[in-house]
């Protein structure tokens, strides 16, 4: 996968050269390049935003070093990503779908934001962490890059992590524990050390259900139909949670 990202603080990106990043980077798993907006400005004082049209609070990012940049870096071809507090918000499936892309572009918007017309121009995508606003889009792309590249083949030492978690089947991860088994008067679940696969399986699914319908509601809500097994029906209704009628296997 290439990637690229434009900011005026390039600065920002140091992080990418560590942990899994930096290893997918050094294994060409991922050919990821930083560049600094300013360099495609013209005049002495390097300038990429002005005040915006009909008035109002701060500073928008002007059009003409954006498209510039856009120009050269190859926009036309590759999949533009714009972080917005106004975007669709990002999740494990868009993450997913980033992830199968050839070539991405990340724009950070600063003040404002960036002139409506250079999104429209290149068709960008924006997306939403959350609903909150940051100082500006390098913290945003930071963590989408993150989850985006811990989904390409090879980067994770045991392919294995990606199945069982938060997310991944529309449902939280289970608990998880090591050693010792004692800590604090705390014990580690006694069937997790029964080596009875079965049992743990079952007990895993459960504490997943459990902690999503205690935790986040409507991931139980938005799963689909015949997601939910008559245990897992029984296991919701015993613990007082309600089960939407439309996951239920027939």
């Amino acid at each position: 996968m290439r990637v690229k990202i434009v900011s005026i603080f390039p600065e920002y990106f140091v992080p990418l050269e560590l942990s899994l990043i930096g290893k997918a980077r050094a294994q060409g798993a991922l050919d990821l390049s930083i560049h600094d907006l300013r360099d495609w400005t013209h005049d002495v004082h390097r300038t990429v935003d002005d005040t915006p049209y009909g008035g109002g609070p701060g500073m928008v990012m002007r059009p003409e070093p954006w498209g510039e940049a856009l120009d050269a870096l190859g926009a036309s071809s590759a999949r533009l990503i714009i972080p917005s507090p106004s975007g669709r918000p990002f999740s494990h499936s868009m993450a997913a779908e980033l992830a199968g892309e050839q070539d991405l572009i990340f724009g950070c918007g600063r003040y404002e934001g960036i002139d409506q017309r250079v999104i429209d121009e290149y068709g960008g995508l924006e997306v939403s962490l959350g609903d909150y606003v940051l100082f500006g889009g390098e913290v945003a792309v930071l963590v989408m890059l993150e989850a985006i590249t811990r989904l390409l083949p090879g980067v994770l030492g045991n392919a294995e992590s990606l199945l069982d978690e938060s997310h991944a089947h529309g449902l939280l991860e289970t608990p998880v524990y090591t050693k010792p088994a004692s800590w604090r008067g705390r014990e580690v679940p006694e069937i997790l050390r029964s080596g009875d696969h079965g049992r743990i399986a079952r007990w895993r699914r459960d504490q997943s259900l459990l902690r999503t319908a205690a935790r986040r509601p409507d991931l139980l809500g938005a799963l689909g139909e015949g997601a939910l097994d008559k245990r897992d029906v029984a296991l919701l209704r015993e613990a007082g949670f309600p089960v939407p009628d439309d996951g239920v296997a027939k």
